[in-house]
């Protein structure tokens, strides 16, 4: 059984093909195992997003494990996730709007039984280590930008380079920000350094106040797709990858998972297609 749709996989893996850098053979004799195909390590890559296997598990006659690191680790040096990411992005703006004027982060502990370098000791796990994800999405949830430290990093201090993820929109993308741009956030950021630095970045501030409930606000969708993360995809859930590019670059690509998911769903009541799936994603 597939770990995602086809309906889903096949548009962002005709995407991913596209930015694939061409393969030099260095091999001195040429005389090496025929390389495997892209799609199937791709595969494989996704089956270990979602499910949260180890790459042993996932491995088989097809692909070995050590093929599946080595050609993730190519890809991340060439900044396909990264892209991907983007171009999903723009898809969406151009097919439905993202709507920039009113952005929400948050932040997320996750377990990460593994330590490194994006890990801490969870205030929230007694002690162990986890990884917190400090994530940007815009007004109806779909994630603009995420930032990993580790679990005992407070989220004010993540607050600046999360926001930074916005410069994303005015440099290449076509997309452009909007004049006024509002920014809601829970308690946790309450104090006046989070505003200060609201004010340096020119963006109006929604600040739930410390010490008064049920202040959700709007800031309900953050949480909606911070679910979609650890619910949808395992390995962002309990995180057992060790290099912080290598998280960076699986969060990649369960945002534009995410994307072209949405995407699909508000296509669904509005266009028709040849292969428009059955049910509404």
């Amino acid at each position: 059984m597939p770990a995602l749709p086809s309906s889903v996989i096949e548009p962002v893996w005709d995407q991913f093909a596209v930015l694939i850098p061409e393969h030099i053979d260095t091999h001195p004799l040429g005389c090496h195992n025929p390389r495997i195909p892209d799609r199937t390590v791709f595969d494989k890559l996704v089956q270990v997003l979602v499910l949260g296997a180890s790459y042993e598990r996932i491995a088989d006659s097809s692909c070995s494990a050590t093929t599946i690191r080595n050609r993730r680790d190519e890809w991340i040096a060439a900044g396909v996730f990264t892209q991907l990411e983007q171009l999903c992005l723009e898809a969406y703006d151009k097919s439905v709007g993202l709507d920039l004027s009113e952005v929400i982060v948050d932040g997320c502990i996750v377990k990460a039984p593994c330590g490194g370098e994006a890990a801490g000791r969870s205030p929230v796990d007694r002690g162990k280590q986890g990884t917190k994800r400090s994530l940007l999405v815009e007004a109806t949830g779909i994630p603009l930008g995420c930032v990993i430290a580790g679990a005992h990093r407070n989220d004010s201090p993540l607050l600046r380079p999360t926001l930074e993820h916005l410069g994303r929109f005015d440099q290449g993308m076509g997309i452009g920000l909007p004049d006024d741009i509002t920014v809601h956030l829970d308690a946790g950021y309450d104090s006046a350094k989070t505003r200060d630095l609201l004010d340096e970045l020119g963006c109006d501030g929604v600040i739930s106040q410390k010490g008064f409930p049920l202040q959700a606000g709007k800031r309900w969708v953050v949480e909606r797709t911070n679910s979609w993360h650890n619910r949808g995809f395992r390995k962002l859930a309990i995180c057992t990858e060790r290099r912080a590019r290598v998280i960076n670059a699986f969060i990649a690509l369960a945002n534009a998972v995410i994307v072209i998911r949405r995407l699909l769903t508000e296509a669904w009541t509005t266009h028709r297609w040849d292969d428009r799936p059955a049910r509404r994603p």
